[in-house]
């Protein structure tokens, strides 16, 4: 049952299109993504979606809500952590979390909150005193303080280190668990890969392809790339023919990469065996969500 909806939406700025034509939805208790280049409109779409901007046309569902008609209803459903957040140096984190749980009615209780996203030991730690990753943290705390049906995450762990990136995606995957919508927006290939059920590509404002990772894959068609040393001599004849074989190539040393469908290594290695030769430094390069999104939307993926 879809959550949220969001239909040919377009939002201009002067002379620049911002988002052309977006159109996506999302079932209750995924993780959604929204996947693309900076610049290419994830964020005007997402604060369109928390009722921030008001689009210039285009239709907006959350949770049977209209973000501008319901926009009062709607700030008690739905959590918003934005790309761009920043605390009073002196507050500490109770002091902040308190304060958030203040504009709701029936907040979820502060200490509770603050051990949930790991903050329990600096709950009196000054916001200036914070690492990175600890105020992503306690900004993931404020937008679910209200107890939302859907949070909106927006590049959440731009700047991180790896590991404070990937206890951030933990506690995403918790909060997921806890029956919370997250509608993720990020340009980092491996978090989107990593934790999004399903996934939207947009490119110069517009979606380029809805689906789940592995679907994205499969549709861009790149396949995979399987490259060893046989023990014997193979001609490129032996293995061209094969079903799904894309590509044959035979270096001087005698080294093979064959370019193919998905499951090209197996039957490559399985032909390979019948003859009577075997493989050694076998490497298989499976396709990857940054293969796609080139493959898909023709534009290269950001480096996280």
């Amino acid at each position: 049952m879809s959550i949220l909806e969001v239909t040919h939406l377009a939002k201009r700025y002067g002379e620049h299109v911002a988002v052309r034509d977006v159109s996506f939805a999302v079932e209750e208790g995924e993780i959604f993504g929204i996947l693309g280049r900076n610049g290419a409109g994830k964020t005007t779409t997402v604060e369109c979606v928390a009722g921030l901007r008001v689009p210039d046309a285009g239709r907006i569902v959350v949770d049977g809500l209209d973000p501008r008609r319901d926009h009062t209803e709607l700030t008690r459903r739905l959590g918003v952590q934005l790309q761009s957040s920043a605390l009073p140096d002196r507050i500490t984190v109770r002091e902040a979390v308190g304060l958030f749980a203040s504009f709701h009615g029936y907040p979820v209780p502060v200490d509770d909150l603050i051990e949930q996203v790991g903050l329990a030991e600096k709950r009196g730690t000054r916001y200036g005193r914070l690492s990175g990753g600890q105020r992503q943290r306690l900004s993931i705390a404020l937008a679910l303080v209200g107890a939302p049906r859907v949070a909106i995450l927006d590049e959440l762990t731009t700047g991180l280190d790896p590991q404070a990136r990937r206890e951030t995606w933990g506690l995403i995957e918790r909060i997921r668990d806890q029956g919370i919508t997250v509608l993720l927006v990020t340009h980092f290939m491996e978090e989107a890969e990593r934790l999004c059920d399903r996934i939207a590509l947009i490119h110069d404002g517009v979606v380029a392809a809805v689906d789940t990772p592995a679907g994205l894959i499969r549709r861009a068609g790149v396949g995979e790339r399987v490259t060893f040393t046989p023990s014997a001599p193979v001609e490129r004849s032996a293995l061209a023919g094969l079903d799904g074989v894309r590509e044959v190539v035979v270096d001087s040393r005698g080294r093979v990469a064959v370019t193919g469908a998905a499951d090209v290594a197996g039957a490559v290695t399985a032909h390979l065996a019948a003859m009577g030769v075997h493989v050694t430094d076998l490497r298989v390069e499976r396709p990857t969500l940054d293969d796609a999104f080139l493959a898909l939307t023709g534009a290269p993926a950001e480096a996280a």
